[in-house]
């Protein structure tokens, strides 16, 4: 059975850091795609960072220069780094997985994970 869970969200101030974990389990990480989304109140779901099995990672413009998807050694935990954050960056953050990895995995517009965790609300003041 596949599990998303994702931890490390909180407040903090514009121009502050957070660092999100999902840890996941049920799924070969050797073949998937996974990412991190986030939706705002009254706005669309959006894909924020997304990385493949096989190393190659893509960031929505929005946040490119500033926030970072890895996964740890043990490819049992996703991670996305978050600098420089500001407050149109508040939105509840979720994990997605997807496997098979599919051949859309690094368009982050248009791959849709059949896996999700629950969300962790980052929340950004001015």
């Amino acid at each position: 059975q596949v599990h998303l869970v994702e931890s490390g969200g909180g407040s903090v101030q514009a121009g502050g850091s957070l660092r999100l974990s999902c840890a996941v389990s049920g799924f070969p990480y050797t073949s998937s795609c996974m990412a991190w989304f986030r939706q705002a109140p009254g706005k669309e779901r959006e894909g924020v960072a997304v990385i493949s099995s096989y190393g190659g990672v893509n960031y929505a413009d929005s946040v490119k220069g500033r926030f970072s998807i890895f996964s740890g050694a043990a490819k049992t935990t996703l991670y996305l780094q978050m600098n420089s954050l500001k407050p149109e960056d508040t939105a509840m953050y979720y994990c997605a997985a997807q496997f098979p990895r599919p051949s859309n995995c690094l368009d982050i517009a248009s791959v849709r994970p059949a896996y999700w965790g629950q969300g962790t609300q980052v929340t950004v003041s001015s």
